[in-house]
């Protein structure tokens, strides 16, 4: 059974990147974890140092959680009401980070999908400072779903690659998995002046293709030397309706989750961004 993740600030933001994750896994046995985090809401408002008054204040705030969430549990049922799909809404007191890591991890999740800007994140910028701590620091792959996104079917899926990083069996096949039952084509981009391969980029190359050999794949390349423009001008071209990345070192992503760089070239994500963290859970 997949197993999803999607953390909520009660926004509509964070609504639709619920709605596109039901929709992604439409066709899968999917149990949802929804999350709403509080402590940053609790420890904003000034209790004066009196701890009865902060535990009355989290309780508070907890109870309105609660009844948020309930409104949420009502809005998915109504707009997907898959038999495939069992949900569970959970509130806690924590931080984000921490608390979608602690789920991660004791529950094995598959994939978290949030939005890629909150309900008070400057709209100025392309992703909000909790979806930017959550891409970095989550050991898990995240799914970020733009802004106001009506959904589309990931048909034309683009995944930039050095072919330098072993990546995980299991990230490409979760990749695999979401795409193969729309009959998406990946698009495998290399970015290099020198289009000749080394041995070891031939070899991860074949790795690429053994583990989404169940997808159509189309290798391309191109000489522009900025990544990121590149990967921008790839999306126009071709019409892309999902971006991947692999979070490691030395990696486009280094690049891309730079606010300066992304405001520098104009390059605003507008579609569904996942981002994989070539981590072995």
């Amino acid at each position: 059974m997949r197993k999803v993740l999607v953390p909520t600030d009660f926004s509509e933001n964070a609504l639709n990147a619920i709605k596109y994750a039901c929709q992604i896994f439409k066709y899968e046995k999917s149990e949802f974890f929804i999350v709403h985090t509080f402590a940053d809401e609790v420890y904003r408002r000034d209790v004066d140092n009196d701890r009865s008054l902060l535990n009355e204040l989290k309780e508070t705030i907890f109870q309105k959680s609660e009844e948020e969430l309930q409104r949420v549990q009502h809005a998915i049922t109504a707009y997907s009401p898959n038999p495939k799909h069992n949900y569970n809404y959970i509130s806690a007191f924590g931080t984000l980070v921490d608390e979608v890591n602690d789920i991660v991890n004791k529950e094995h999740m598959d994939i978290v999908v949030m939005a890629t800007r909150g309900q008070t994140n400057d709209r100025s910028i392309t992703f909000g400072s909790n979806t930017l701590q959550v891409l970095k620091y989550v050991d898990c792959p995240v799914l970020a779903i733009p802004e106001n996104y009506a959904y589309h079917p990931p048909k034309e899926v683009l995944f930039p690659t050095n072919y330098l990083l072993p990546y995980k069996r299991r990230e490409l096949k979760l990749l695999s998995d979401m795409t193969e039952s729309f009959r998406s084509i990946i698009h495998l981009l290399y970015i290099d002046p020198i289009k000749r391969l080394s041995l070891r980029q031939e070899d991860n190359q074949e790795f690429l293709r053994q583990c989404l050999r169940k997808n159509k794949l189309v290798f391309e390349t191109t000489p522009e030397k900025d990544k990121t423009i590149a990967i921008s001008k790839y999306i126009v071209h071709k019409k892309i309706d999902m971006l991947v990345i692999v979070n490691s070192r030395h990696s486009y992503i280094e690049d891309m989750l730079y606010q300066s760089t992304i405001d520098k070239l104009g390059l605003h994500v507008k579609i569904p961004f996942l981002v994989m963290q070539n981590l072995s859970r």
